[in-house]
């Protein structure tokens, strides 16, 4: 029989719904990681979270006491930030939380004429006046970049709307469509994957989104692991995607991994 630990060299690592909810480790979380360390395993933590730029949500990670480098860890602010750059943007327009910005240092907000509109988690700021202005820019010839189209997301509090149906608004109004630079990106997983130096067949997705997490990594030749926390609802498993592996947890995952 194929043991769990046989079947890959390397894992990737989803946070929010793995690892953390709505800010706080899960149960268990920390020490299943520091287990998974001792066992030597490439790992890489890649998270569609933009409430955070990088730095500071490395920073949270720490306190939490996860045991995460700045080096391992990529954000779809990140990414964002990489491919702005990478277009020689100048101007840009950012529905994003503060702390976000700051991953963008060097490109100038414009709210007139942006050559870019920046879609991530904005919560109560995604106002009629804020998204009036991105449909705005848009009908102006600014390109939609979406730092992911999540539908939902969980906190200690509930399901909430996810940055997704924004930018499914913004699409529809201004007959646009949006550049996806998060999960399930293809791009996105191949900087992580290349960063992480380990053949895509030999890797793991660890996640909690079963379209994002599971089925980017399976685009990627990569396998899908599932674990039940986070925004996991049984209705996922009639998606017709199928995880390699389904867990209850990320402890229960890290617990069976390295009993082998």
């Amino acid at each position: 029989m194929t043991t769990l630990s046989s079947t890959v060299d390397g894992l990737m690592i989803d946070i929010a719904g793995v690892l953390t909810i709505g800010g706080e480790a899960i149960p268990g979380a920390q020490q299943a990681l520091q287990t998974l360390r001792a066992r030597g395993i490439p790992l890489r933590f890649i998270t569609n979270t933009t409430i955070y730029c990088r730095h500071t949500l490395c920073e949270l990670l720490q306190s939490l006491g996860f045991a995460v480098e700045m080096d391992e860890l990529f954000t779809a602010t990140l990414a964002a930030a990489r491919y702005l750059e990478e277009q020689k943007a100048e101007r840009y327009l950012p529905l994003l939380m503060p702390d976000a910005q700051q991953e963008f240092i060097g490109l100038d907000v414009d709210e007139e004429n942006p050559q870019y509109v920046v879609v991530g988690d904005l919560g109560a700021g995604f106002t009629y006046s804020r998204m009036n202005m991105a449909f705005r820019a848009l009908l102006n010839g600014a390109q939609l970049v979406a730092l992911h189209k999540k539908r939902f997301w969980r906190t200690p509090d509930g399901l909430f709307m996810d940055a997704g149906s924004f930018v499914a608004s913004l699409e529809y109004a201004a007959e646009v469509g949006a550049l996806v630079v998060g999960k399930p990106s293809t791009a996105y997983f191949r900087r992580v994957l290349d960063d992480l130096g380990v053949p895509s067949a030999r890797v793991a997705m660890i996640g909690d989104d079963i379209e994002a997490d599971v089925r980017g990594a399976q685009r990627m030749g990569a396998q899908g692991w599932l674990v039940k926390t986070g925004k996991f609802r049984r209705e996922d498993l009639g998606r017709a995607i199928w995880p390699e592996r389904i867990f209850e947890s990320f402890e229960e995952l890290v617990g069976q991994f390295c009993a082998e």
